[in-house]
Order: C-alpha cells, then sequence, then structure tokens
C-alpha cells in the first residue's frame, strides 16, 4: 500500500473516542515565515498546555532533536502508522516528506482537560475539523504577500528558486484557508507580542464559552 492509500479509502470515522468530553484543542494554521511557532510556545506556556509534537519522514535539520522538534522516522514506519489508524491527520508536503500527528497524545491531553495545540498546515487542519468539530481553529496571516516574501528571504534558509516556490505555496494556502470554513478565527501577526495577545484572548474567550456551556 502506499502512504496515502489508506485514509483516502477510509470511509467518514464515527469513534466516539475521537470526541472526549474535556479539554480544547486549539488548531493554529499559517504559511512559512509568518511567525506560528513563536505564538504556539507563547500559548502553551500561558495555557500550561501541550504542544503535538509532528511526525515525518523528513531528515532532521541543522540543531533538530528526536522528539522534541519532530519525531523522525522513516517511510516505512510511516505506513504503518498509517495502517494502524494512529494519526489524528497526515499529509505529504510540497510533494516530498510526509508529516503527520499522533493520535493518542492528543487524545490523552483532552482527556486529561488539557489545552492541546497543533501547529499543522491547512490540510491538516481539515482533516482534523471533519473528526473534531468543536476544535478552535485559529489562522495567522501575514500582514501582506510582499512581507510574507520578506520574512522568507530574511530566513535565508533557502535558494531563490525554493524561496519563489514556498511562497506561491503560501499564497495558495491562504487562499484555501480563507474559503475552507475550518478556521474559526484570522489573526494577523503585524506586531507579534500583539497577535499573540489577540490569540490568547480569543482562546480565553472561547474557554469561557466551553466552561459555561457545560455548567447547563
Amino acid at each position: 500500500m502506499m502512504v496515502g492509500q489508506h485514509y483516502r479509502n477510509r470511509g467518514p470515522y464515527t469513534d466516539s473516542m475521537e470526541r472526549p468530553p474535556h479539554g480544547l484543542l486549539l488548531v493554529v494554521s499559517g504559511p512559512s515565515g509568518v511567525g506560528k511557532t513563536s505564538i504556539v510556545h507563547e500559548v502553551v506556556r500561558r495555557f500550561n498546555g501541550e504542544f503535538s509534537i509532528s511526525a515525518t519522514t523528513r531528515a532532521a535539520g541543522p540543531g533538530e532533536l528526536d522528539g522534541r522538534d519532530y519525531h523522525f522516522i522513516d517511510q516505512a514506519r510511516f505506513q504503518r502508522m498509517i495502517d494502524a489508524n494512529e494519526f489524528l491527520e497526515y499529509a505529504q508536503v510540497f510533494g516530498r516528506s510526509w508529516y503527520g500527528t499522533p493520535r493518542a497524545p492528543v487524545l490523552a491531553a483532552l482527556a486529561a482537560g488539557r489545552v492541546m495545540v497543533l501547529d499543522i498546515d491547512v490540510q491538516g487542519a481539515d482533516q482534523v475539523r471533519a473528526r473534531h468539530p468543536n476544535m478552535f481553529g485559529v489562522f495567522i496571516l501575514p500582514p501582506s504577500e510582499e512581507d510574507l516574501l520578506r520574512r522568507l528571504r530574511a530566513r535565508a534558509r533557502e535558494d531563490e528558486a525554493a524561496i519563489e516556490h514556498r511562497f506561491a505555496e503560501s499564497t495558495r494556502e491562504i487562499a484555501r484557508a480563507q474559503k475552507s470554513g475550518t478556521f474559526d478565527s484570522f489573526v494577523v501577526n503585524d506586531d507579534l507580542a500583539r497577535c499573540t495577545e489577540k490569540v490568547c484572548e480569543l482562546l480565553v474567550t472561547r474557554l469561557g464559552r466551553d466552561a459555561a456551556s457545560t455548567r447547563h
């Protein structure tokens, strides 16, 4: 079986274990270079939450550690996890490496009443929304396309051709996010501190609403 075939062939997921009664699943998405990582880690710190560590088939980059940044696994193991239905979502990114969110840690955190934070792309967020309709989705936007391109170049991680490709993919991802209906809020990161505060305010509001609905 090829990687990815299992998900496409599977019908709607109905297992009630996918809908634990406690905790909150926060999904944060946005294009590369928009500042998601800094926002996500601050949210985890403030709310004593947990960050979901993705599995990937790509090699570790400079300074990356297995189990801290990603679970770096080979394609054969990734396929076995697909076959065992161990991913909450998974996808191939830029036609190269595969990325997936292991399900067990997410469900354990939600069952314990924790805020579980996922930093994933729009395709993955769509899958999670289908399985967890009560997730809270936030998409981080750049102030403009020009600013996004500037940020990608400032990272100096890739050559110009790769940057242009990533920029084109990012603009398509933004358009898809805006049309998908998957996200509850869109927040522009024109200032990191201000954007982080806005995301935290949105989360406080959602947690308060969920608590009120539980009491009634």
